[in-house]
């Protein structure tokens, strides 16, 4: 899931203080998950914008609203009646639902409300961890499972370094060292020999430094 964390809200204040009818929306997958910016935290923003604008003497009229997903049409579509009748749209959701309500909604500003932080997963109540860089060759086969550019702090594809200590990260302390976990599950899953393996050096010109990537299914595009 994509992970995300709300502005300060005196950026968000900065961003939208000129506007007199704003419209804030949530998302209601990812960034809800992450108690972030679904329906609760929309109220939560548009209440604390409204204090905060009131304040400076200002009372403009704050509308709030979520969607199912702000990265795919059928879901937007449904905010145009909502996003016609404000000056301006605050996306509580990742950067992608920002860019989703932007292009869908171009005559109108649409600002953001969160910092998209990475790709990673709920480990227990209130924490969230990265465990996918999205690099776009994934190698998970080779290191049983457990990515070691996302949970190695150095991003070694040959490792260990030599530098951990107790299972821990020599970079951060708090951090499990990734390769002490990639041979742990190797080592349960009688695959040990693949730690032998030279993996080459990733060519980050194509998987990542080429613009935006896309996939293209032809088998299901219309």
């Amino acid at each position: 899931m994509i992970v995300a964390e709300q502005k300060p809200i005196q950026e968000i204040k900065t961003m939208v203080a000129k506007y007199q009818k704003i419209l804030v929306v949530g998302c209601g997958t990812c960034v809800t998950v992450c108690m972030a910016g679904g329906e609760k935290e929309v109220g939560i923003i548009a209440s604390s914008l409204r204090m905060a604008l009131k304040l400076e003497g200002k009372e403009p009229e704050i509308i709030e609203g979520c969607i199912q997903r702000q990265c795919e049409w059928e879901f937007i579509d449904e905010l145009k009646e909502k996003v016609e009748g404000v000056e301006a749209v605050l996306s509580s959701a990742c950067g992608v639902g920002v860019q989703a309500l932007a292009e869908r909604f171009g005559n109108k500003p649409v600002y953001p409300a969160l910092n998209t932080s990475f790709m990673g997963m709920p480990k227990e109540h209130g924490l969230w961890v990265e465990n996918c860089r999205g690099c776009g060759n994934c190698g998970l086969g080779r290191f049983g499972g457990i990515c070691p550019i996302a949970r190695c702090s150095k991003g070694l594809l040959n490792g260990p370094c030599g530098g951990s200590q107790d299972g821990k990260c020599e970079v951060n302390k708090e951090m499990d060292c990734g390769w002490q976990l990639i041979y742990e599950r190797l080592k349960t899953l009688g695959q040990l020999d693949q730690i032998e393996d030279i993996i080459l050096p990733k060519d980050w010109s194509t998987d990542r430094d080429k613009g935006q990537r896309r996939i293209l299914r032809e088998d299901v595009k219309v």
